[in-house]
């Protein structure tokens, strides 16, 4: 197909953009980072270089930064409806530095892969999206639909400056059809339909601080705290302990991912010791109920409880909807692949267009590298999925 042999000619540009995307620091200012702007502001003349229409959505945050979105067209033959490719700008921090092989925001290839910090969550996806209207536009390809692009900040902290914000703006319609590459697997035949119910909270342990070598005069709430963690992981695994094989982890998952600092030196007792849960909560039960197990084991303990993000799962999109049909259709021609469809624990913008009643699926080809040391995207999966995208949009 002309179309395919047109993204491969673009693979090297295509690989060098990735690389741009990965230099441009937007760790999301909710872990303590810049932001998106700088990045989008890149993205933005990179997309208008191509001949997209373009608009910017730039909101600032309750930090006072400045949150950038950008919405992109190709207009189709049919202009009331659009098929939207909804990628994000924001990552997550690098973490551990002492765990990479190379500076995350310095991208590196390497065996046919591209390295760094947000190659896979969500650059690579985003960069296949973009040269697959390229392409269109390159050949003077009108597609059947207009061939959107949305381009979204704070996916990493709940979407309230992103995806949310433009659904509330009003630059959807339910006629639309919403894909958004952010999860799959290495094979590329797995459409993602559902999601669990996500749910972060952080507790709070007070105590006394003192002198390490006179713990009788203090009150030791880091060992308090251990304790804490202990029994609500314990507590909540056991409840929630049901299976549904419709998801790859079909359990419930409730896991300490953070801890905040506690004292400077080592022979003081701390005083408070904060930490985190990330909760990935299977649809059927409820999240208010996961809530009230954890407020009754801290109850009487000197501890406080504050709930981060709770969204709880939507309807999942049926599987024989327009979208995951003409994906499973692109998939069968161009890859020879039989898809099957299942439900994830990660949370991604698709959750925000199914709370609508908007069916939306999420597909990718990926090694399952986000938010890990050495992330990376490996090319021959953004060069072909950016041929899934293309065929997407031409087809009918």
């Amino acid at each position: 197909m002309e179309i395919t042999k047109r993204i491969e000619e673009l693979r090297e540009e295509m690989v060098e953009s990735l690389k741009k995307f990965i230099s441009i620091n937007s760790v999301n200012p909710a872990f303590g980072g810049p932001g998106e702007k700088e990045k989008a502001d890149w993205l933005e003349g990179l997309l208008r270089d191509f001949g997209f229409e373009v608009d910017r959505c730039d909101v600032r945050d309750d930090r006072g930064i400045w949150r950038s979105n950008i919405v992109a067209k190709i207009p189709g033959k049919n202009r009331e409806k659009t098929l939207w490719i909804v990628t994000h700008i924001d990552t997550v921090p690098p973490g551990d530095l002492s765990l990479w092989e190379t500076d995350p925001f310095v991208p590196v290839v390497k065996d046919g892969k591209v390295y760094g910090r947000g190659a896979e969550d969500n650059g690579g996806s985003m960069i296949a999206s973009i040269y697959a209207g390229k392409a269109l536009i390159d050949l003077g390809i009108t597609p059947e639909y207009n061939f959107g692009l949305a381009l979204v900040a704070d996916e990493e902290a709940g979407s309230e400056y992103g995806i949310q914000y433009l659904i509330e703006k009003g630059l959807f319609s339910p006629e639309d059809m919403f894909l958004v590459p952010d999860a799959g697997n290495e094979k590329g035949d797995f459409i993602e339909i559902a999601e669990k119910s996500i749910l972060w909270f952080k507790v709070m342990v007070n105590g006394k601080q003192g002198h390490a070598s006179r713990p009788q005069t203090t009150e030791n709430a880091l060992r308090k705290g251990a304790h804490l963690i202990t029994e609500i992981d314990e507590a909540l695994h056991r409840k929630y302990s049901d299976r549904d094989e419709l998801f790859d982890e079909p359990l419930s998952t409730f896991e300490p991912t953070r801890a905040e600092k506690t004292v400077d030196n080592v022979n003081t007792v701390p005083g408070r010791f904060v930490f985190y849960f990330d909760c990935r909560v299977l649809p059927r039960y409820n999240l208010d109920e996961v809530l009230s197990i954890v407020k009754s084991i801290l109850d009487g303990r000197g501890a406080e409880l504050e709930v981060v993000v709770k969204q709880p799962a939507p309807e999942p999109t049926p599987p024989d909807s327009e979208l995951v049909a003409k994906l499973s259709s692109a998939l069968g021609s161009l890859r020879g692949l039989e898809a099957k469809v299942g439900g994830i624990g990660g949370g991604t913008c698709a959750a925000f267009f199914r709370k609508k009643g908007w069916p939306a699926v999420v597909w990718s080809t990926i090694d399952g590298t986000a938010h890990q040391p050495n992330e990376y995207r490996r090319i021959s999966h953004m060069v072909e999925d950016a041929k899934v995208f293309a065929l997407l949009g031409i087809e009918r």
